[in-house]
């Protein structure tokens, strides 16, 4: 029997306190076994044809010979016999081993430890991992408003203009499509321009003030072009090998229908009205939040998920998820689990900008990725710090970052001071960190940084409260820069995880360096980037030769596929610079000399 111990399994088959005459204890412990998430109550991450890497220390007393089996099968089939390996030592007691999910859903394995003396009581300790599809651990996001998706700057935009888009989001090298709240938006307190509490008439109001006599969540808002238009872009989306991402925002208008006909769904006051929502010093006076606790809780309950069923059926298979840490733990546990005893495939994306320990906790759970504080880690020290953390931490078994340098609710300080430099450094950092990661736009390749407020957030012109035109054909804009870093990322795995992630010394603290390589360190990017997008910076980095599976001695060439210079480098120091007018970053390929 395994103790519930989370770093401690010791076999035992006699009674706690039984007399020393009659105790009989096997001779083999097993410790600190990974991967392993709060003791095995949540699964491990992992992806269907990566190999899940599992250690254990197996030990006994003595000097016994100890050996160490992995066996493994998909959960759900008790049936089903174990696949079984031999785990290989590694010294210091530890034990290694590995084996590969070839379908989506959860997994059980455990290791099995024997000795010499102890062949017939083997101890075994038991974990889990969900593996989910590629896309989870390997994405590149584009968010953009529909309804200012107009190529006629005289009219707002339709689902339809959105689907003319879409080479143009293909060619850039998105793979998800992100589109904020579709479903009809409520009249009552609307939002006006820049967050204003007086709306005029035509102003649009905010797609997160979600319902109106029109309908709720499992409607497309008409004016949008309705539910055939969405069938028509999600069709239109594949033949990009685009996926669309529907956006839950489990909220509603005043006007919503649910509002009516289900009041004891919602928050009231003591008078009897409904509470709106806040966030302190926030104020949403045109939404009303769900009582998740109210006595009819499981009626709110199914019709929530009955809402994200209605898309899966029409072939949504991406969600993010709009402030989950608003709502219960348990509320998120149980509707992803019904999802995926269906649909095990359906990946979902946590916005929740909180505290640390709320967010792993929604990522155990079972959210599939996880924004990040990405946008508000800016020097040396806290982008190293922070990205060791998410590619080498504790939450690595579970917590997968989706990295976004801007979101319509976060134009950070960089891109408001930095201009163009920093919109480019910030793209190649985001996209050359993290294997997820998005963009807001147009509003990013076209450069645009002016905030409601100095020292805000806040777009000037938010696109949550108004309609915007966009000029695709500005010469001024990045999307030629962000189809070469997508089109490097496609092409090269080493881009695609984030667990060989590898941070250089420079000499400079302006200056960050960093790699990432497959597992067989076949495939091998390194990241420059100059931090200060004012004045040009230079200094010699010293490559750790053996992360990237280069001789000491050895010439190799780096090629920058941001513009095409091809340099030759040799041995562990080497020597840059960066013009931030010129060159901001470098995202360098390598190639070794025959």
């Amino acid at each position: 029997m395994a103790s519930s111990d989370s770093s401690y399994h010791e076999c035992w088959d006699m009674p706690r306190y039984p007399a020393p005459a009659t105790l009989k204890m096997s001779d083999v412990v097993i410790e600190d076994l990974e991967p392993l998430v709060n003791s095995g109550r949540f699964a491990a991450k992992a992806v269907v044809g990566d190999p899940v890497k599992v250690r254990a220390a197996v030990f006994s007393h003595g000097h016994e010979a100890v050996y160490a089996q992995l066996r493994y099968r998909q959960a759900g089939t008790p049936g089903k016999s174990w696949a079984c390996q031999e785990m290989t030592p590694v010294g210091n007691d530890l034990f290694e081993g590995s084996f590969v999910p070839l379908s989506v859903g959860e997994w059980e394995f455990e290791v099995i430890g024997t000795s010499g003396s102890s062949m017939q009581s083997p101890c075994t300790a038991m974990a889990r991992v969900f593996a989910q599809r590629p896309k989870a651990a390997f994405s590149s996001w584009y968010e953009l408003f529909p309804r200012s998706a107009s190529p006629d700057p005289t009219r707002a935009g339709t689902l339809d203009d959105v689907a003319g888009r879409l080479d143009y989001i293909s060619e850039m090298g998105f793979d998800v499509l992100y589109l904020p709240p579709i479903h009809p938006i409520g009249t009552t307190a609307r939002k006006g321009p820049r967050n204003s509490t007086v709306a005029n008439p035509g102003d649009v109001g905010s797609p997160w003030a979600i319902g109106s006599p029109e309908g709720g969540h499992d409607t497309v808002a008409a004016c949008l072009g309705g539910l055939e238009a969405f069938d028509r872009l999600l069709d239109a989306a594949r033949d990009h090998a685009i996926e669309l991402a529907m956006d839950l925002a489990f909220q509603c208008s005043p006007d919503h229908p649910w509002v009516s006909e289900h009041p004891e769904w919602f928050r009231h006051r003591p008078d009897g009205t409904i509470a709106c929502a806040e966030n302190p010093p926030k104020r949403y006076e045109d939404i009303f939040p769900f009582d998740f606790s109210s006595p009819n809780w499981e009626e709110l309950w199914n019709a929530l998920l009955e809402v994200t069923l209605v898309w899966i059926r029409r072939g949504v298979r991406i969600f993010r998820v709009d402030n989950p840490h608003t709502k219960p733990f348990a509320f998120w546990e149980w509707m992803i689990s019904q999802v995926r005893s269906n649909h095990p495939e359906v990946i979902f994306l946590s916005e929740a900008f909180t505290r640390p320990h709320v967010m792993h906790r929604l990522a155990k759970l079972g959210f599939d990725q996880s924004y990040t504080y990405f946008t508000w880690r800016n020097s040396k020290a806290e982008l190293t710090g922070y990205f060791e953390e998410l590619a080498h931490g504790p939450g690595a078994n579970y917590l997968r970052p989706n990295v976004w340098p801007n979101t319509p609710d976060i134009l950070a300080a960089s891109l408001r001071e930095g201009g163009r430099p920093a919109f480019i450094a910030r793209l190649v950092l985001a996209a050359g960190l993290s294997a997820n990661y998005g963009i807001y736009g147009p509003l990013y390749e076209l450069g645009e940084h002016e905030p409601l407020a100095e020292g805000s957030e806040e777009y000037l012109r938010s696109e949550k409260y108004e309609v915007r035109f966009h000029d695709l054909d500005d010469p001024s804009s990045l999307a030629g820069t962000i189809a070469r870093v997508n089109a490097t990322r496609r092409a090269h795995p080493a881009l695609q995880r984030d667990h060989h992630l590898h941070f250089h010394n420079v000499d400079n603290e302006q200056l960050i360096c960093w790699s990432k390589t497959d597992p067989e360190l076949t495939d091998v990017v390194i990241g420059l980037v100059n931090l200060d997008w004012r004045w040009p910076q230079s200094g010699f980095v010293t490559l750790d030769l053996k992360e990237l599976g280069i001789a000491d001695t050895e010439e190799f060439f780096v090629h920058d596929v941001l513009d095409g210079a091809t340099y030759a480098w040799r041995g562990a120091r080497n020597f840059v610079m960066l013009d931030p007018k010129q060159r901001p970053a470098h995202l360098l390929t390598v190639e070794r000399v025959a």
